[in-house]
């Protein structure tokens, strides 16, 4: 379909927290919680700051030469790997798990934020480079969460045969059957189904671990953008990391440090992350466990590991693979490994990076720009046409179902079921008499008072019979504005926070990224709606 957009403020969606709003905003409240403003002049000053945080970019491009070698990459990969060496390229980072089939729509859309400002920052820098990547967060172990996704209103959910530990890790040898099952619902047959279906099968079923199918498929879909795919499992990269690690197993100076910190910002907002004294997991094969220090000995949870001083040290120092970062300091390690200049994240990462900044002061480590990544709404033609013959426009979409009947059927009706005006005439009837009891005897205003407050209670009850009593008659209504909102708000929330790109890539081919991408502003703080042409 030809398709136009619309840019609405994030507070029309009724769908963010007070924090989002007010980060956006920049108001005074959030400043201290950050380095750099989410701006143009944040980032730039934030290019000029990075210059003074060197990283270790040998290794950084080796990991990444070892990571692509099995992948067959497009040119500009190649040369935005290489161009790392170079201390004028620097990268535009966004985070995510490697969730089965991508999970969510805004797993794209991160992508493709980070994509597009590094575009808008290469014109506007010609004589730098910014290269975007995808960082993976392979180490996670919530199959619950990563092992399942949502497609034609069905959940797909893999029991990965009781693999434990890091899900990057798993083997993809048990998803045969879940995506061939999968792909019988395709249809109808044509070039995107047959793409999609290949693509989905290279990357699921031909590549030996989640992690290694996430990277392939991201490949597929985003190399041609330059877009680097980055998986921090990795020894060398580990390495680069372990002397924030060594003081966290052995002074534990992030778990005051953040608490405090998360103290000032729950003084207004939510905190979304919650430290510990040791912000570790202990990695091996199929085992992902927090770190605990008992006395003087280090023990594995829900194991019978256990390490004295000397034997963690030495563990460290010979498998710093095995040590992985929690989200107090997945941060950190991020940016000492990436010459990173922005973070795009969606509202409870920009919430949790609030609570970060003085952790990353005290290991001198870089603080970037955080970027709430932008959020999108894809209209199709039916629910585009349905929402016209409703009146109802893009910004009360978003009202929950119950208001928006309420709009629509007060339009309709012109608000025959409100009560408001006879409400205002009893009210004045009732003070009026009140007064006039007053002046007789005052004992008799409080009975006077409760029987207006009774009266009222009444009305509402009688004023709510009505509107039930209306939405019966225009049942038909009701259904279609039912109908409506769960095309635009499935399951009532964001569609980007429930549905997949399956079906979307199954209408119009990689089409659909493209225009997404396209209508992007990467700094200008709206909620994107693509939407057919009016």
């Amino acid at each position: 379909m030809e398709t136009d957009c619309t840019y609405i403020n994030y507070e029309q969606t009724n769908s963010f927290a007070e924090l989002v709003y007010d980060y956006i905003n920049v108001k005074n409240t959030i400043k201290p919680f950050i380095r750099f403003e989410p701006n143009q002049s944040g980032i730039n000053a934030a290019i000029e700051t990075r210059k003074q945080y060197p990283i270790n970019r040998e290794v950084l491009v080796l990991a990444l030469k070892r990571q692509y070698k099995a992948i067959t990459s497009h040119p500009i990969v190649n040369q935005n790997i290489e161009a790392l060496r170079n201390n004028n390229t620097f990268s535009i980072c966004t985070a995510h798990q490697p969730n089965l089939a991508t999970g969510y729509l805004y797993f794209f859309y991160k992508i493709l934020h980070a994509i597009k400002l590094a575009e808008v920052l290469n014109l506007e820098h010609p004589e730098k480079h910014f290269v975007p990547v995808y960082y993976m967060g392979s180490e996670d172990n919530d199959l619950d969460e990563l092992g399942q996704f949502w497609y034609e209103g069905k959940k797909h959910k893999w029991d990965a045969e009781g693999q434990t530990g890091a899900v990057g890790r798993m083997s993809s040898k048990s998803l045969n059957s879940l995506f061939k099952n999968l792909f019988k619902t395709f249809g109808p047959p044509g070039k995107h189904c047959e793409e999609l279906i290949e693509m989905l099968s290279e990357s699921y079923l031909q590549q030996e671990t989640i992690a290694e199918a996430t990277h392939f498929l991201v490949h597929q879909l985003f190399g041609h953008y330059g877009l680097l795919v980055l998986n921090p499992d990795d020894a060398d990269l580990k390495a680069l990391f372990s002397d924030i690690v060594n003081d966290e197993l052995f002074h534990q100076n992030a778990f005051p440090i953040v608490s405090q910190q998360s103290s000032l910002l729950a003084e207004k907002y939510k905190a979304q992350a919650f430290p510990r004294p040791i912000n570790l997991f202990y990695l091996k094969d199929d085992l992902r466990e927090r770190i605990e220090k008992n006395g003087d000995t280090w023990t594995v949870v829900n194991t019978d590991i256990h390490f004295t001083e000397q034997e963690l040290k030495s563990e460290l120092k010979n498998h710093p693979e095995r040590f992985s970062p929690n989200v107090i300091l997945r941060g950190l390690f991020q940016e000492s490994i990436l010459p990173n200049i922005c973070f795009i994240g969606g509202g409870s990462e920009v919430a949790y990076w609030l609570q970060l900044k003085p952790v990353f002061d005290f290991y001198k480590v870089f603080f970037p720009v955080v970027i709430l990544r932008q959020s999108v709404q894809i209209i199709n033609e039916d629910a585009w046409q349905l929402a016209k013959r409703l009146g109802v426009s893009l910004t009360e979409i978003f009202q929950a179902e119950e208001s928006l009947t309420k709009i629509i059927l007060g339009r309709k009706t012109n608000l025959s079921w409100q009560l408001q005006n006879e409400k205002e005439i009893i009210h004045k009837t009732m003070e009026a008499i009140a007064q006039k009891a007053y002046a007789v005897d005052p004992t008799l205003e409080k009975s006077a008072q409760a029987a207006l407050t009774k009266m009222q209670k009444q009305l509402s009850i009688i004023e709510q019979k009505i509107y039930r009593a209306e939405k019966r008659k225009e049942h038909e209504l009701v259904a279609q504005i039912k109908r409506l909102k769960a095309a635009i708000q499935p399951n009532g929330g964001l569609q980007e926070r429930v549905e997949n790109f399956m079906p979307y890539y199954l209408q119009d081919g990689f089409a659909i990224f493209e225009n997404i991408k396209n209508n992007l502003k990467p700094l200008g703080n709206q909620f994107l709606i693509i939407h057919p042409k009016k």
